[in-house]
């Protein structure tokens, strides 16, 4: 289960993980030899349990228990384990289908923000923000972006090398830079690794603070993020967020 999950992660680097997270729950559920419903419910919940030992992410948290509650439903309308099991994977299809196409689709509704000569500001490297700039790029807007280095990984990095290759006009600045760049551009946009029923956003170190200075400067500030990301979790405040999720 844990190697098909980290092959799946291989063969396609930009695949989010709770997209593989449920690409292997899956075939998990194909390969199952329960001989229950309930046998078949409980060996699905423990294989989430397993892949979320292997990746902490929020994603795979939310994508796998919304997995679950899509296809679950299956149990109260078919008693025949052949037939439930049948249309369970068909409906696991389906939803696979669904929020693989998520980020295309941010990126068609979110573009629309991003006007001729805008100067944006975005933090550390996010695939669902990479994907809406490159949709803006594509439609001949013309932009520039400022991306924070995001340490202690310098994962910025990755995200103004990846603008740079679509011609993007993009500047490193650090961390600590935040205040003084915001005053400078126009709007700022980052990505989640997941949204709370409070309607915050659990993210990489650093997205707090790029709010706070938003705000004190009256910047737009935009959230991009795919459906499978919101949680069943409501802290009440930062110290309130699972351990497991601040690693």
């Amino acid at each position: 289960l844990v190697e098909y999950f980290r092959a799946q992660m291989r063969k396609d680097p930009d695949m989010a993980s709770a997209v593989a997270a449920i690409r292997t729950l899956l075939e998990f559920l194909k390969r199952d030899k329960g001989e229950t419903i309930l046998g078949l419910r409980e060996s699905l919940t423990g294989a989430t349990d397993c892949l979320t030992g292997v990746d902490s992410s929020v994603a795979v948290s939310s994508g796998g228990e919304l997995f679950l509650r899509f296809i679950s439903l299956t149990s109260l309308e078919h008693q025949d384990l052949s037939r439930c099991k049948k249309v369970m994977e068909e409906r696991g299809e389906l939803f696979l289908e669904k929020i693989s196409m998520s980020r295309t689709k941010v990126a068609k509704l979110c573009h629309t923000f991003i006007k001729d000569g805008a100067k944006i500001l975005t933090h550390s490297y996010s695939r669902v923000v990479l994907r809406v700039l490159e949709k803006a790029a594509a439609e001949k807007k013309r932009f520039s972006v400022y991306v924070t280095e995001s340490q202690p990984d310098s994962a910025g990095r990755q995200m103004a090398e990846a603008l740079r290759k679509l011609n993007v006009p993009v500047t490193v600045v650090l961390d600590a830079a935040v205040g003084y760049v915001v005053e400078k551009v126009d709007l700022v946009i980052v990505g989640a690794e997941g949204v709370v029923e409070s309607g915050g956003i659990i993210n990489k170190i650093g997205t707090y603070q790029m709010a706070v200075c938003s705000k004190a400067h009256n910047k737009p500030f935009y959230v991009v993020a795919e459906s499978f990301k919101f949680v069943r979790l409501y802290p009440l405040n930062q110290q309130d967020v699972p351990d497991k999720f601040k690693v």
